[in-house]
């Protein structure tokens, strides 16, 4: 590890020289479009990951899971029940790769319910599993305590066999699956939604079931939920496949299951291995944040031009696969990744964006021994808390270090910004300018240096004596390696009593520029109205 941070310095080192060709303070603007929306988000937005890994879980010699896994997480935890409660309600995702080799100890299972095995000879890694229906209860009573919506991630291979070119064949077993769900219905646990699989669409990650074979187990799902929860009122969403985008394999999956899946959830791991040392300069360089677009807008397009009412989720982001890396992951550095993912997802029209993790791995919001939160928990409670449904179309002029995001502000009148500054060196000092109409030859592109053809300026600055709020994040130190995040100069820290700090901005005069320091992220919410955010 001390061998490969020094490594990391001595590429940043060069990786920051080379960006410092602007240095100093720059002016820019952002131009918002406040005529229409071009995405809306869920309410709940922000969604994180609960896994199945066991301690010994290893990646790169390094066993980072600890107990963090849906078996053995300790559910009385203060920080955890706290960090859950400050979004009221947070959304989790309970899956991830282990979720297809567990069976559910409900009263028709025949096999002994024993845990994960290590075992390198098996798919995985590990041996089958087994989810206790007390642990079921425990997890549902503190999801009750907690006001999480709970979204389950269903074994989607029994019943099936490998073949010897790596696919999975034959039609799913649900038995046990469908007596869970019964069981879960029978308990009253509420469920938000049932999500059959993981990553084994398209090529799949580990092996592969067939489009055509995955949208008649849909079927057979929706059918299952509709019989168990008839009579009530709402129903569980109905979602799937919870792999990386293939855009054949989503065309031909969407055209075939009609109108039984309510979400299409896929995979982010954009980043590359936890191992790479070059994680950092990816997250600084802007054109590499580009290359995510194409998966967004491809999906886009799919659920646009199909006859299914289906709506796109992320499903499970961590960044860096095999657990992401210490410092780099769980640090500061990490939320100009993450929280641009959260704006670009959003301008794609994407509901909803499931971290990998809450807990578990080293890209965990919470650190997986204290619980203690990492800095991209409080970047992601900022955004659960001042970015509204309404998604706002955005350029900005001026640099191509600014990432530049705008939403309708949350439960309050005006619009709330998110900029992001990739560079080192360089204060960036922004002036707003309000468009209410746009003719351009293509869709906005919301960080880009770009120029509109047509503009009107309803208003380059605010009228003096009003305020904005501003929330400033910088890392401590400066050091981008940093766990500890600060918000307008202060350190956020849970207290002794496990609570999450108040997070409370800075008032500006709204005459004056967004000042967005080197190396730091600003929330600002800004008074004004505009047509689209009424």
């Amino acid at each position: 590890m001390g061998f490969w941070f020094l490594v990391c310095i001595f590429s940043l080192s060069s990786f920051y020289a080379s960006s410092r060709a602007e240095g100093g303070n720059v002016e820019g603007t952002i131009f918002i479009d406040g005529k229409s929306a071009i995405g809306m988000i869920d309410e709940d937005f922000i969604c994180a990951t609960l896994d199945w890994w066991p301690p010994e879980k290893c990646d790169y010699g390094t066993c980072s899971w600890g107990h963090a896994s849906l078996i053995n997480l300790d559910l009385n935890d203060k920080i955890l029940v706290n960090a859950i409660k400050a979004f009221t309600p947070l959304k989790i995702r309970l899956g991830g790769t282990l979720q297809d080799k567990v069976i559910y100890d409900t009263e028709d299972n025949q096999l002994p319910c024993v845990q994960f095995v290590r075992n390198s000879s098996e798919m995985f890694g590990f041996t089958q599993g087994c989810l206790p229906m007390y642990r079921w209860d425990e997890l549902n009573a503190f999801f009750k305590k907690t006001g999480v919506k709970v979204v389950f991630g269903l074994n989607a291979l029994a019943g099936r066999s490998i073949q010897p070119d790596g696919s999975a064949a034959g039609p799913w077993n649900y038995s046990n699956a469908e007596s869970f769900i019964r069981y879960t219905v029978q308990k009253n646990y509420p469920i938000y939604g049932w999500e059959l699989g993981n990553e084994l669409s398209g090529n799949g990650v580990g092996t592969r079931v067939a489009a055509d074979q995955y949208a008649a187990d849909m079927i057979s799902l929706y059918k299952i939920v509709q019989r168990t929860y008839i009579g009530m009122d709402s129903k569980p969403l109905i979602i799937a496949p919870g792999g990386f985008y293939d855009a054949t394999w989503f065309q031909e999956f969407l055209y075939m299951t009609g109108n039984s899946v309510d979400v299409m959830t896929h995979h982010i791991y954009n980043l590359g291995p936890g191992v790479d040392e070059h994680l950092v300069e990816k997250i600084l360089d802007p054109s590499y944040l580009d290359g995510e677009a194409s998966t967004f807008s491809g999906l886009q397009n799919i659920l646009k031009t199909s006859e299914t009412s289906a709506r796109a989720w992320v499903g499970e982001s961590g960044g860096a696969y095999n657990s992401g890396h210490n410092l780099v992951s769980n640090a500061f550095v990490y939320s100009f990744w993450y929280l641009d993912e959260l704006g670009m997802a959003s301008t794609y029209d994407t509901k909803s964006y499931c971290r990998q993790s809450l807990i578990g791995g080293n890209y965990g919001l919470l650190n997986t021994t204290t619980f203690v939160p990492n800095p991209d928990y409080y970047s992601a409670l900022l955004w659960h808390r001042l970015m509204g449904r309404n998604v706002l179309s955005t350029t900005f002029s001026g640099t191509k270090s600014i990432r530049a995001y705008a939403h309708c502000a949350k439960k309050s009148k005006g619009i709330t910004l998110l900029l992001i500054n990739l560079n080192n060196t360089t204060t960036v000092q922004v002036n707003i300018a309000f468009n209410s109409t746009w003719i351009q030859q293509h869709r906005p592109s919301h960080h880009r240096s770009h120029r509109p053809h047509k503009r009107k300026v309803l208003h380059q600055r605010s009228a003096n004596g009003l305020t904005r709020e501003e929330y400033h994040l910088t890392a401590k130190d400066g050091n981008l390696h940093s766990q500890t995040m600060l918000l307008n100069g202060n350190i956020l820290t849970v207290n002794s009593s496990g609570d999450i700090p108040s997070m409370e901005p800075v008032y500006v005069n709204s005459s004056n520029p967004i000042v967005v320091a080197p190396f730091s992220i600003v929330f600002a919410h800004l008074p004004q109205v505009l047509p689209v955010c009424w």
